[in-house]
Protein backbone atom coordinates (compact mmCIF):
# COMPACT_ATOMS: atom_id res chain seq x y z
CA UNK A 1 0.00 0.00 0.00
CA UNK A 2 1.03 3.36 -0.76
CA UNK A 3 2.24 4.80 2.52
CA UNK A 4 1.23 8.63 0.75
CA UNK A 5 -1.67 7.40 -1.20
CA UNK A 6 -3.47 5.96 2.26
CA UNK A 7 -3.05 9.34 3.91
CA UNK A 8 -6.57 10.94 4.58
CA UNK A 9 -6.50 14.83 3.15
CA UNK A 10 -8.29 16.74 5.91
CA UNK A 11 -10.57 19.56 4.07
CA UNK A 12 -9.57 22.62 6.52
CA UNK A 13 -12.52 25.39 7.24
CA UNK A 14 -13.55 27.18 4.22
CA UNK A 15 -12.41 25.00 1.27
CA UNK A 16 -14.76 22.68 -0.43
CA UNK A 17 -13.54 20.06 -2.55
CA UNK A 18 -15.98 18.62 -5.32
CA UNK A 19 -15.80 15.79 -7.44
CA UNK A 20 -17.59 15.41 -10.72
CA UNK A 21 -17.45 12.84 -12.90
CA UNK A 22 -14.25 11.48 -14.98
CA UNK A 23 -12.03 12.57 -11.60
CA UNK A 24 -12.57 16.04 -12.50
CA UNK A 25 -11.53 17.88 -8.92
CA UNK A 26 -12.73 21.61 -7.99
CA UNK A 27 -11.16 22.72 -5.16
CA UNK A 28 -12.42 26.30 -3.83
CA UNK A 29 -10.88 28.16 -1.17
CA UNK A 30 -10.56 31.40 0.45
CA UNK A 31 -7.46 32.56 -2.34
CA UNK A 32 -9.35 31.23 -5.16
CA UNK A 33 -10.21 27.81 -7.24
CA UNK A 34 -8.05 25.23 -8.58
CA UNK A 35 -9.28 22.74 -11.32
CA UNK A 36 -7.43 19.76 -12.43
CA UNK A 37 -8.44 16.33 -14.07
CA UNK A 38 -6.94 13.39 -12.02
CA UNK A 39 -6.13 9.65 -13.46
CA UNK A 40 -9.73 7.89 -14.12
CA UNK A 41 -8.79 4.92 -12.57
CA UNK A 42 -7.97 6.12 -9.19
CA UNK A 43 -11.22 5.91 -6.86
CA UNK A 44 -11.98 9.72 -5.11
CA UNK A 45 -14.26 10.31 -2.34
CA UNK A 46 -14.99 13.13 -0.08
CA UNK A 47 -16.20 11.55 3.97
CA UNK A 48 -16.89 13.23 6.67
CA UNK A 49 -14.18 16.21 6.12
CA UNK A 50 -10.89 14.31 4.02
CA UNK A 51 -10.76 13.41 0.71
CA UNK A 52 -9.52 9.95 0.25
CA UNK A 53 -7.83 8.35 -2.38
CA UNK A 54 -7.88 4.49 -3.23
CA UNK A 55 -7.00 2.21 -6.29
CA UNK A 56 -8.78 -0.39 -7.85
CA UNK A 57 -5.70 -3.17 -8.21
CA UNK A 58 -1.80 -3.72 -7.50
CA UNK A 59 -0.57 -2.87 -11.02
CA UNK A 60 2.53 -1.16 -10.75
CA UNK A 61 1.12 2.24 -12.50
CA UNK A 62 -1.82 2.16 -10.34
CA UNK A 63 0.99 2.11 -7.16
CA UNK A 64 2.36 5.31 -9.00
CA UNK A 65 -0.51 6.99 -9.67
CA UNK A 66 -1.92 6.52 -6.36
CA UNK A 67 0.96 8.56 -3.92
CA UNK A 68 0.36 11.02 -6.95
CA UNK A 69 -2.89 11.54 -7.63
CA UNK A 70 -3.53 11.96 -3.58
CA UNK A 71 -0.22 14.46 -3.29
CA UNK A 72 -2.07 16.63 -6.34
CA UNK A 73 -5.07 16.81 -4.41
CA UNK A 74 -3.34 18.07 -1.56
CA UNK A 75 -1.27 20.58 -3.20
CA UNK A 76 -4.30 21.95 -4.11
CA UNK A 77 -6.35 21.87 -0.99
CA UNK A 78 -2.64 24.08 0.61
CA UNK A 79 -2.80 26.53 -2.58
CA UNK A 80 -6.17 27.29 -2.86
CA UNK A 81 -6.03 27.49 2.07
CA UNK A 82 -2.36 29.44 2.23
CA UNK A 83 -0.87 29.48 -1.59
CA UNK A 84 2.33 29.04 -3.01
CA UNK A 85 5.87 31.14 -3.10
CA UNK A 86 9.30 30.62 -4.56
CA UNK A 87 12.18 33.30 -3.95
CA UNK A 88 15.17 33.73 -6.14
CA UNK A 89 17.77 35.96 -5.60
CA UNK A 90 19.99 37.89 -8.24
CA UNK A 91 23.74 37.84 -7.85
CA UNK A 92 26.40 39.48 -10.04
CA UNK A 93 28.05 43.90 -10.45
CA UNK A 94 24.83 45.19 -12.20
CA UNK A 95 22.41 42.52 -12.59
CA UNK A 96 18.92 43.66 -10.97
CA UNK A 97 15.49 43.09 -11.70
CA UNK A 98 12.71 46.02 -11.73
CA UNK A 99 8.72 45.55 -11.87
CA UNK A 100 6.70 47.54 -14.13
CA UNK A 101 3.06 46.67 -14.16
CA UNK A 102 2.70 43.40 -15.14
CA UNK A 103 6.37 42.83 -16.54
CA UNK A 104 9.38 41.61 -15.05
CA UNK A 105 12.29 43.65 -16.30
CA UNK A 106 15.81 41.98 -15.79
CA UNK A 107 19.00 43.63 -15.99
CA UNK A 108 21.67 40.29 -16.48
CA UNK A 109 24.52 41.80 -17.97
CA UNK A 110 23.59 40.65 -21.68
CA UNK A 111 22.93 43.71 -24.45
CA UNK A 112 19.17 44.39 -23.77
CA UNK A 113 17.29 44.09 -21.00
CA UNK A 114 14.94 40.69 -20.41
CA UNK A 115 11.33 41.54 -20.27
CA UNK A 116 8.87 38.38 -19.01
CA UNK A 117 5.08 39.30 -18.55
CA UNK A 118 3.42 37.07 -15.64
CA UNK A 119 1.38 34.16 -16.29
CA UNK A 120 -2.24 34.30 -15.75
CA UNK A 121 -3.07 33.04 -11.86
CA UNK A 122 0.76 34.18 -10.89
CA UNK A 123 2.59 37.08 -9.27
CA UNK A 124 6.12 38.72 -9.00
CA UNK A 125 6.93 40.64 -6.45
CA UNK A 126 10.50 42.72 -6.01
CA UNK A 127 12.15 43.24 -2.72
CA UNK A 128 14.54 45.70 -3.35
CA UNK A 129 16.14 45.08 -6.57
CA UNK A 130 17.94 41.98 -6.38
CA UNK A 131 15.34 39.67 -4.84
CA UNK A 132 12.18 38.17 -6.95
CA UNK A 133 9.18 36.62 -4.83
CA UNK A 134 7.16 34.51 -7.22
CA UNK A 135 3.36 33.75 -6.04
CA UNK A 136 0.30 31.97 -6.63
CA UNK A 137 -2.12 29.07 -5.41
CA UNK A 138 -0.98 26.67 -8.27
CA UNK A 139 2.22 24.90 -7.18
CA UNK A 140 3.00 23.38 -10.68
CA UNK A 141 3.09 27.53 -11.91
CA UNK A 142 4.82 29.10 -9.19
CA UNK A 143 7.40 26.40 -9.69
CA UNK A 144 7.52 26.34 -13.63
CA UNK A 145 7.88 30.30 -13.62
CA UNK A 146 10.69 30.36 -11.11
CA UNK A 147 12.79 27.65 -12.83
CA UNK A 148 11.86 30.06 -16.06
CA UNK A 149 13.38 33.24 -14.59
CA UNK A 150 16.03 31.15 -13.08
CA UNK A 151 16.99 29.94 -16.55
CA UNK A 152 17.20 33.62 -18.01
CA UNK A 153 20.86 33.43 -16.33
CA UNK A 154 21.49 30.34 -14.52
CA UNK A 155 23.87 30.52 -11.28
CA UNK A 156 27.81 29.93 -12.60
CA UNK A 157 29.99 28.00 -10.49
CA UNK A 158 33.43 30.60 -10.37
CA UNK A 159 32.04 34.02 -9.25
CA UNK A 160 28.67 32.82 -8.49
CA UNK A 161 27.12 35.48 -10.60
CA UNK A 162 23.36 34.37 -11.59
CA UNK A 163 19.83 34.06 -10.42
CA UNK A 164 19.55 31.21 -7.79
CA UNK A 165 16.70 30.22 -5.52
CA UNK A 166 17.06 31.40 -2.26
CA UNK A 167 17.64 28.17 -0.54
CA UNK A 168 19.79 27.05 -3.45
CA UNK A 169 23.80 26.68 -2.18
CA UNK A 170 25.96 26.81 -5.77
CA UNK A 171 28.53 24.56 -5.69
CA UNK A 172 31.71 27.17 -6.42
CA UNK A 173 35.09 25.48 -8.26
CA UNK A 174 38.87 27.52 -7.78
CA UNK A 175 39.46 29.47 -11.20
CA UNK A 176 42.98 29.20 -13.01
CA UNK A 177 46.18 29.45 -11.19
CA UNK A 178 48.83 31.26 -13.33
CA UNK A 179 52.27 29.53 -14.09
CA UNK A 180 55.39 29.31 -12.29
Amino acid sequence: MSRIGKMPIAIPAGVTVEIAENNKVTVKGPKGTLERVLPAEMDIKVEAGHVIVSRPNDLKRMKSLHGLTRTLINNMVVGVLKGYEKVLEINGVGYRGAKTGKKLVLNLGYSHQVEMVDPEGIETVMDGQNKIIVKGIDKEKVGQFAAEIRDKRRPEPYKGKGIKYAEETIRRKVGKTGKK
